[in-house]
Order: structure tokens, then sequence, then C-alpha cells
């Protein structure tokens, strides 16, 4: 994905970007390849949000509650560094639902983040 076509996108039209990408995961999540390109995609919109004034990755918040359980893992991880309650109560949620397989994810991050092998940037 090109950093110039993500900085002229809006705010609006790389979370709707986002969640394309973390539906587009879900299918390919036993493609590893497929699934590691989109990784990448994903993580140059998260970035491109977090250097908007203001750090954009607050627009991903409202993802939090998307009826898809990778798009509710993949913004709870991005807002972390943000929103760490409201990030960490999804990552709960996704782990207390047994949402196979992102609730080993969940369950991963909550682990690196108690034993603070992960800070949220």
């Amino acid at each position: 994905m090109k950093r110039l076509a993500l900085r002229e996108m809006t705010v609006a039209q790389l979370v709707d970007l986002f969640v394309v990408i973390a539906l587009r995961q879900d299918e390919v999540m036993l493609e590893p390849a497929k699934y590691n390109r989109l990784y990448d995609k994903m993580d140059a919109v998260k970035e491109e949000l977090k250097n908007r004034p203001g750090d954009q990755r607050r627009a991903l918040l409202s993802l939090l509650d998307h009826s898809n359980v990778q798009v509710r893992l993949k913004s709870a991880i991005a807002t972390l560094a943000l929103a760490p309650d409201a990030a960490r109560r999804t990552l709960q949620v996704i782990s207390d639902r047994q949402e196979y397989p992102q609730t080993a994810d969940a369950r991963g991050m909550m682990r690196a983040l108690d034993q603070g092998t992960y800070i949220p940037s």
C-alpha cells in the first residue's frame, strides 16, 4: 500500500479500509502469506492514523463493538495506547466468549500487557 495513497485518504476512509483489511484477514486466517501481506497493509493504515494530528487512531474506537471478532481484536490492539481500559475490556470479552482463533491472540496480548513485555505506543 503506497504511503502517498494513504495520506490522501480521509480518516473515515482509513477506518473503512481498516475494517476491510481485518475482514479479509479473518477470511485468510489459515493462509499465512496472504495474512502477512494484509498485516503489513493494516500496519500502514494504523501508522497513517497515528501520524495524523491528534493521533487519529481514536477513530478506531468505534470498532470495538463491531460484529466481527477480528475487527474488534485488531481495533482493540490498535487503540491500547489511547484507551487502555476500553481496549482491554474488548480483549477480555473476546477471551471470555472463546471466539477462536482470536481468543488466543486476545489472551496473549493481555498476558504481554500484564507481564510488561508489550508496551502500547
